[in-house]
């Protein structure tokens, strides 16, 4: 085996099985797909019945598996359920993404108590419900991925983000003592720092003047991500060439953290 083909193969997922939620759209849908491209088999979950279907089409047009699952990811028996029928039909989760997001964004002292509770529950109480759920089959298999989306929010304070970055904050916290805490079961933990992508939840709160002036003024790559360049990240911490890497969280912002 020569060198280049000895790293390929550390990226390959082949055999592997990942469940990846919000994977109906935007980014969630560009990692389910490049990690089936890398060659995995999928669940999808998705609040959304027909874009969590589409997502399983297109991974079975890839030529791998791929079920979809609708459900509400902030519910513990529904998510108890999807993680169960995984393992029923696959026998085994080697790779879960927590890739549910939501941003309400709005001067603080607007904000409502169950709009802080809503970004709360969805950026980080389903990142404890989905670990919570899937952690027992990868700690009595002695292996496990598991990859979080944070934000460049999190690392830094922005006017009218308290609750986005606040929950953001959570999920670098979070995945820096989970990834302590099971280490001991050969179970990598890492995060994903987004900056401004065109598809990310947050993004969309944003018009157009404002992400032109993020472009220009704020980002020295001079534009936004997009949701492609996402994918070989994520098939990187999913794979076997990132087993000494964990607790960490990656930024792929364009050099936006830098320059602050």
């Amino acid at each position: 085996m020569n060198r280049m083909s000895h790293v390929l193969g550390q990226m390959s997922l082949e055999g592997k099985v990942a469940i990846v939620t919000g994977a109906g759209c935007g980014l969630g849908e560009a990692m389910a797909l490049a990690l089936a491209q890398a060659g995995a088999d999928l669940v999808v979950v998705s609040r959304s019945s027909l874009e969590m279907e589409e997502t399983a089409q297109n991974i079975e047009r890839i030529g791998r598996k791929a079920l979809a699952f609708r459900a509400e990811i902030t519910d513990p028996g529904e998510v108890e359920e999807f993680v169960r029928q995984t393992v029923e039909l696959f026998g085994k989760i080697n790779i879960l993404v927590n890739s549910v997001g939501i941003a309400i964004t709005k001067p603080f002292e607007k904000m409502t108590l169950e709009e802080w509770h809503t970004v709360m529950e969805t950026n980080l109480t389903s990142l404890f419900l989905c670990c919570k759920a899937v952690g027992p089959h990868m700690i009595a298999q002695k292996q496990g991925k598991i990859i979080n989306l944070s934000a460049i929010e999190g690392k830094r304070g922005r006017a009218d983000w308290v609750a986005y970055g606040a929950s953001k904050a959570g999920v670098i916290q979070f995945t820096k003592a989970l990834a302590v805490e099971w280490a001991k079961y050969n179970i990598q933990v890492n995060a994903i720092g987004l900056g401004a992508f065109r598809s990310e939840p947050a993004a969309g709160t944003l018009d157009e003047e404002k992400l032109d002036l993020i472009r220009r003024e704020k980002i020295p790559m001079g534009r936004e991500g997009r949701p492609e360049e996402l994918g070989p990240l994520a098939v990187y911490l999913a794979s076997s060439a990132s087993d000494f890497v964990t607790g960490q969280t990656l930024f792929i912002d364009g050099g936006e953290l830098v320059r602050l």
